[in-house]
């Protein structure tokens, strides 16, 4: 899971290399498409029965599950990369969200990273799941955005979505006990309207209800001992 996570990791970079004003979402795809396949892997997104996509490209109000297609990246679009990476009978999964050339949104963005990295450090035994959604909710609302309620993360390994769900959002203590050698995909999944979610006219992209901006943070994480270990690489956090 280790050199997947590393693939997975390569994979967001190269294709935010090419992230752009005037590319489309599907030559987006094909970027780390072709990536995932050079260094032997597989995208693990294209194991999900009916999708036939390497990522996940969610613009703006788009939060979760968006299609690739024809649309061309534009000057302040607030753009998330979503993709998974199947390696030697193996999944991980990682997202990033990046804003196109602007910094208008930037304390909404380092609020989801800051929130990501609070809540892997959570990943450690001892600790309860309820703790991981508490340090997402707590950063994520304290300035005075929302939480999703209706997406997860999730545990991960031989298949892509494991139990138990990772929620964005708990009390702390409470929940099942994390044990050393548990792996999540943990996601950082908020809005700065309203949680409510609406599905988009594809079928398949998920979006805010009020149309207010969203974003999408997330790192595969083994929990550790005494530290977690993120194998999504710590190129974003």
């Amino acid at each position: 899971m280790k050199e997947g996570g590393k693939i997975s990791s390569c994979a967001v970079k190269e294709v935010l290399d090419y992230l752009k004003p005037g590319v489309k979402t599907i030559e987006l795809d094909r970027i780390a498409e072709k990536f995932i396949l050079s260094q032997g892997g597989k995208p693990s997104f294209k194991t999900v029965h009916g999708y036939s996509y390497t990522t996940c490209i969610n613009i703006n109000e788009g939060i979760v599950h968006g299609l690739p297609n024809n649309y061309k990246v534009k000057s302040g679009d607030i753009v998330s990369i979503d993709l998974g990476v199947y390696y030697k009978g193996f999944h991980t999964d990682i997202s990033y969200t990046l804003e196109v050339e602007t910094q208008k949104e930037k304390d909404f963005l380092d609020t989801g990273k800051k929130a990501l990295k609070e809540a892997i450090s959570k990943c450690v035994e001892g600790f309860a799941l309820g703790d991981i959604g508490y340090a997402i909710q707590n950063i994520v609302e304290s300035q005075k955005y929302t939480v999703s309620r209706e997406l997860v993360g999730h545990g991960i390994g031989k298949e892509l979505h494991e139990s138990p769900y990772v929620p964005g959002y708990g009390k702390r203590g409470h929940g099942p006990k994390l044990k050393e050698g548990m792996v999540f995909a943990i996601e950082v999944i908020y809005q700065k309207g309203k949680p409510d979610l609406a599905l988009d006219k594809d079928g398949w992209t998920l979006i805010t209800k009020d149309r207010s901006l969203s974003a999408l943070f997330e790192h595969t994480v083994i929990v550790g001992k005494n530290s977690p270990l993120v194998i999504t690489d710590s190129l974003f956090t």
